[in-house]
């Protein structure tokens, strides 16, 4: 499914207007009716009570006033509040405006300042302080709330009169349905603008925007709906989006169909080079993972020392001993072992627990360089590259780097909330950048690909903030990747299946659960995605 950012919407808008030839009020009128029933579904269910709509004066309001019609007509106390003058109005929003004041018939009156239509819609005007203060004993009456205020084209920040208006809807803790997007939200970074509506529901036009499903925006969205307002799909198709979900139906056919006469020996084998002392647990959780998620052989690469402590732990997975400096950690010695190790395997997995001793800094840095393998790094895999990214450039096998936001601010040497602010942005620049694919971690995990295109995963809960659960997944990426998955879809289904093993286990604790019992999730995860996809995040036509 994609997920546009706003630019991309405008023009699929623009050309489905101006070159397929459907009227923009035909969009405007469809995308009204699909909120209206939006609205009906999700929000009104607390009985009877008055509807306000606040609108601005760009086509988000005219949204407002098409669904204050279709909510008249269903003879709902509905009243529109205008941020603005009828004067001010222009084009499509115009014309709403003025085939809503003529509901019932082209009479009207004047009641307490507001224009009261025959069939009962009222509208009254606060495009001021001074009428907004005088209006708001009147808005407190009000059960439910749609924001038509202002659409997915804001970038600055939310000052003045709209600040105000966005504040007294939020105080009202009142059920409201966001028009689009919540006003204030910038649909491109999910952050708000200032300041922004907090939404029950979202009923959005065409295609989830990007803010939509990052966070904070999926919070201030609530329930995300994208409503079908009549786009051609080849004029999707045109637009070149670089943006997707993942989603259940799309890792089902990642995962495949094994055949009934597989055997280890087809099934991928992975060379896992991580531990360092206190550190076991990381390489024995990643090794386990690549097993979970239908790896056929596993060997974990660990200093000596630590060799009869893993082999302990692993039942399943082999182990290879590596030479290390006095201190525990791997040494550059453990070069060649790890070469010849490296013989018939499809893939590596480099970096969780490993330590950042100079000499492993420097083991990292040379397998980087001179394996040729498919290649997952994390944890401190990433820490070593810190200072020294050269060693990425030139590997002429995939490479994927599964880095947290504080891995990500060491990398790029830009500041975490910098890069929380615009994830997208963040993690497609690395990609383009170093020629990688990037796992971006954290709530809605970004994936980037080396030509840019982004994929955004919603699976996952906030469960999974303990330690560990970066080690499942590199060894889920990697396990993938060893069965024959290319980096873009191993990343894409190790994200999709850990946060949805993870759900499974919040569905009966929503916190406490342990890295290792999401990494024995991981075939329950499979067996849902094969044989009984779990419901979509986002309702849609398009889903």
């Amino acid at each position: 499914m994609i997920v546009v950012a706003a630019a991309e919407m405008q023009t699929m808008d623009r050309q489905t207007i101006e070159e397929f030839g459907i009227p923009g009020r035909v969009l405007m009128e469809n995308a009204g009716r699909g909120a209206t029933r939006c609205f009906l579904q999700q929000v009104f269910k607390e009985g009877p009570g008055r509807v306000g709509i606040i609108a601005g004066r760009g086509n988000n309001g005219g949204d407002g006033f098409v669904i204050a019609r279709y909510l008249a007509e269903r003879q709902l106390d509905v009243r529109v509040y205008l941020l603005t003058t009828p004067e001010r109005l222009q084009g499509d929003a115009a014309a709403n405006f003025h085939l809503l004041s003529a509901l019932g018939d082209v009479r009207a009156r004047n009641l307490d300042g507001m224009l009261v239509s025959a069939l009962g819609v009222a509208v009254r005007q606060i495009p001021d302080p001074d009428t907004f203060t005088r209006a708001q004993k009147e808005m407190r009456h009000t059960r439910y709330w749609i924001d038509a205020i202002l659409g997915t084209g804001l970038k600055s920040e939310v000052r003045g009169h709209f600040r105000n208006v966005i504040q007294f809807i939020n105080q009202q803790l009142r059920p409201v349905l966001a028009v689009d997007i919540p006003s204030g939200l910038n649909a491109d970074t999910g952050q708000p603008c200032g300041i922004c509506i907090q939404a029950e529901a979202t009923a959005t036009f065409g295609f989830a925007k990007i803010g939509h499903l990052l966070h904070p925006g999926a919070q201030y969205c609530g329930l995300l709906e994208v409503i079908d307002i009549g786009i051609p799909r080849f004029v999707a198709a045109a637009a070149n989006v670089r943006q997707k979900l993942i989603t259940a139906r799309q890792i089902k056919t990642l995962l495949g169909y094994r055949p009934p006469d597989s055997h280890k020996g087809r099934t991928g084998h992975l060379l896992v080079v991580a531990g360092s002392t206190g550190k076991t647990g990381a390489a024995t959780m990643t090794a386990m993972a690549a097993l979970r998620c239908g790896a056929g052989l596993v060997t974990l690469g660990v200093p000596q020392s630590l060799n009869p402590i893993l082999e302990a732990q692993l039942i399943e997975a082999m182990t290879l001993p590596l030479a290390e400096s006095p201190q525990g950690s791997l040494s550059t010695q453990a070069f060649d072992t790890i070469r010849a190790g490296a013989e018939g395997k499809q893939c590596v997995a480099l970096g969780p627990g490993l330590g950042t001793a100079p000499q492993t800094r420097d083991l990292v840095r040379q397998m980087i360089q001179e394996l040729d393998l498919p290649m997952v790094i994390d944890a401190d895999g990433l820490n070593n590259l810190a200072g020294n990214t050269s060693c990425l450039e030139g590997r002429r096998a995939p490479t994927v780097l599964t880095p947290h936001p504080g891995e990500m601010a060491r990398l790029t040497k830009r500041p975490v909330p910098q890069i929380q602010a615009d994830r997208v942005s963040a993690a497609r620049d690395v990609a383009t950048r170093f020629g990688v694919h990037l796992v971006l971690k954290g709530a809605r995990t970004v994936v980037a690909a080396p030509d840019g295109q982004i994929w955004i995963n919603a699976t996952g809960n906030p469960g999974m903030a303990s330690g560990g659960m970066g080690d499942v997944l590199t060894g889920l990426i990697a396990g993938l990747m060893a069965q024959g998955c290319g980096p873009a879809e191993a990343s894409q289904g190790g994200v999709y299946l850990h946060g949805l093993a993870a759900d499974i286990l919040a569905a009966d604790a929503p916190r406490g659960y342990l890295a290792t019992e999401v990494m024995h999730a991981i075939p329950r995860a499979i067996e849902r995605v094969l044989h009984d996809p779990p419901p979509p995040t986002v309702q849609s036509a398009f889903f």
